[in-house]
């Protein structure tokens, strides 16, 4: 059956392309090699990403320039201006309904209500400038025209619904039809809360009455609270937002914007109630970090009801922001909802990709868990190497390398393409189809075949040889400061990579040295850190060492290593002698060392990073004794130089040892 297709325009509900565990583990790579900590690698490839998977880092900045276009539109002060403005409109609607109603006026009262009229008229004059005082004398004031009355009452219960309704959610629709009873249940709802409050101040149990508490006026709250903690923190929220629109303010705007909310509230007590709850709030609950001032510098006006709800996304925005800065270290805790409703739905795409990374890692078998933190596995180790090789061959493709096998034919142990017919004593590699034909050919198209011993055709065999390998890997502080250790990390995954696949009758150990050497175990690389508590290079133990382990193996044996530096330590009687400047003893220990490998026919191949002329000099000098080979190398290249030369020095002692 033919496979369809079908496209669709772009919802937030489709996929990203499934996550590769291989890409995942080459983004964590020089990271871990550099650090040697793959949790803290995991971490940091959280934070910027790599490559075409963006980290928290970019979902950061796109909420930070998005926080700056709101703050760049409106100017928050106009939200002032705009009641001010409907005040405005109330008066001069007052105004126009007592001269429609003077004109109106029969001639017989006409006298009485141009008398009224002028009160009226003087006490709009003497209306005060600022909101509080307006909306206090309005509320005195007795209106003589009922369109201006209704417009103020309007005014009032929006004002009053945006208020009180930023605490109390569920009370917006109440609020819309404000009466004395319902202030009455606001009052009571308030006063319970304050008790339940000192109960949990006191340190008492206050599971049953909160259930009775939401029982009686869950409704004035949203849904999904279902504790006391959870009460508060969406009471601290709706409060931060009230106390961030007030400190984003002007200082005359915020003055007249309070003074006007103590107006909308004429129950003494309601507001008594409610000073109390924010004092216990400030008890229990730190001052909230999202009630802070937001400099605003547009131009746009907007309304009260629009600056509460632009309050309300400023803070979505903060939270979000305090949950991406800590999310490298706790990705759990970043609020996917919260990020598609603020960035889209391609940002909760990406925290997904993330979650998933460990995941993937996992299901390769490239990481696995122990005690509560990722450790990679000898896979992920073999990938990670598999991936050091390919970034060091890239500029080798040409070369093709192949096994490096004697270019001679004998009594060998691998089979070649050349046949021969079958002598006796050589290995019975046989070759069947050839074989057949010659018995076919001598007996005819018989069934069966007839085989004889002259009929038999083997392949011709070839010598391979193997080589033992010590990398000598220089861990003094200088390595990591002037940025070497990163690439000797990867020669060495590269190498023992190479070695596996390609060479598996060869050996390869790893051999670090700073004041000491010590044998390294190839799956411990990735995880390996500079100890910046010792000073000292031990080329002199470096070079024991390795002898030690080379004594093992018989055939061709070398040592590869890699420094920056010349030596400024040796051993003295089982302790570290360290000398900087490096002094002729320790140089003559050194040297020394590099004769007994001569003698036991061990090649040293130097590579340094560095050409200073105290180096220059000793490798020169051991140059003279071994006759091995010295390179001067910067890191980035020193992986191509290492392999070249194992592979292709190796071929041309086999090829002597051969002829």
């Amino acid at each position: 059956m033919p496979v369809r297709y079908r496209y669709s325009r772009w919802d937030g509900t489709q996929g990203f392309d499934a996550l590769d565990a291989d890409e995942v583990l080459e983004a964590l790579s020089d990271d871990l090699m550099s650090y040697g900590d793959l949790n803290a690698a995991l971490q940091r490839l959280y934070r910027w990403g790599s490559g075409d998977m963006p980290g928290l880092e970019q979902l950061l900045r796109e909420l930070r320039e998005q926080r700056e276009r709101e703050l760049a539109r409106y100017d928050l002060d106009s939200t002032v201006d705009s009641i001010r403005e409907r005040l405005q409109d109330v008066i001069d609607t007052e105004r126009a309904g007592i001269d429609r109603k003077v004109r109106e006026a029969p001639p017989e009262g006409r006298r009485l209500l141009e008398r009224i009229a002028k009160q009226r008229r003087n006490q709009l004059d003497r209306m005060p400038d600022d909101l509080g005082g307006r909306m206090q004398a309005l509320r005195n004031y007795e209106f003589m025209d009922e369109q201006a009355r209704q417009k103020f009452e309007e005014l009032l219960q929006e004002l009053q619904q945006q208020v009180l309704g930023q605490m109390f959610q569920g009370l917006k629709q109440s609020i819309q039809s404000m009466t004395q009873q319902d202030l009455d249940q606001i009052r009571q709802m308030v006063r319970d809360l304050n008790r339940l409050l000192e109960q949990r101040r006191q340190g008492l149990d206050t599971s049953a009455p909160f259930r009775d508490f939401m029982q009686r006026y869950g409704q004035m709250f949203p849904p999904g609270i279902e504790t006391l903690d959870q009460l508060l923190e969406h009471l601290q929220r709706q409060m931060a937002q009230m106390q961030s629109l007030l400190q984003s303010l002007s200082p005359q705007a915020r003055e007249e914007l309070r003074r006007m909310m103590d107006q909308l509230l004429q129950d003494d007590a309601l507001r008594m109630e409610l000073a109390r709850l924010a004092a216990q709030m400030q008890q229990l609950m730190p001052p909230s970090e999202l009630s802070e001032r937001y400099p605003f510098f547009g131009d746009e006006p907007l309304g009260l009801q629009e600056a509460m709800r632009l309050m309300e996304r400023l803070q979505q925005m903060d939270r979000l922001e305090s949950q991406l800065e800590r999310g490298s270290f706790r990705l759990e805790d970043v609020d996917r909802s919260l990020a598609e409703q603020m960035l889209g739905p391609e940002a909760r795409q990406r925290l997904d990709r993330m979650r998933r990374m460990t995941e993937v890692l996992e299901k390769a078998g490239y990481v696995e868990r122990r005690d509560r933190r990722l450790e990679l596995t000898p896979r992920g180790m073999r990938r990670i190497g598999q991936g050091a090789l390919r970034e060091i061959f890239n500029q080798l493709k040409k070369a093709r390398f192949g096994q490096h096998q004697l270019h001679r034919s004998g009594h060998g142990i691998e089979p070649g393409e050349e046949l021969k017919p079958y002598e006796y004593g050589d290995p019975f590699l046989l070759d069947l189809n050839e074989t057949l034909f010659n018995a076919i050919q001598r007996g005819g198209p018989a069934i069966p075949v007839r085989i004889e011993g002259g009929d038999f055709v083997v392949h011709r065999t070839e010598h391979s040889t193997q080589a033992s390998t010590v990398l000598m890997i220089d861990m003094s502080r200088s390595m990591f400061l002037r940025g070497c250790f990163l690439a000797a990390k990867k020669v060495a995954i590269a190498l023992d990579s190479l070695i596996r696949a390609q060479f598996p009758h060869d050996t390869l150990y790893v051999v670090g040295f700073s004041n000491r050497a010590v044998e390294l175990k190839p799956q411990a690389l990735p995880g390996l850190t500079l100890n910046d508590y010792v000073y000292g290079t031990n080329m002199q133990h470096g070079f024991q060492v390795a002898r030690s382990l080379l004594a093992r193996h018989r055939g061709n044996r070398q040592i590869i290593m890699v420094t920056d530096g010349e030596p400024t330590a040796h051993m003295d009687g089982g302790r570290v002698f360290f000398a900087y400047p490096p002094t002729f003893r320790t140089i003559q220990e050194t040297l020394r060392e590099v004769r007994n490998c001569t003698r036991d026919r061990i090649v040293i191949n130097t590579f340094m990073l560095e050409r200073g002329p105290y180096l220059t000099e000793l490798v020169n000098q051991m140059t003279r004794i071994n006759k091995g080979r010295a390179f001067f190398v910067s890191p980035e290249r020193l992986g191509e130089y290492i392999l070249v030369d194992y592979v292709s020095g190796k071929q041309r002692r086999t090829r002597a040892r051969a002829s």
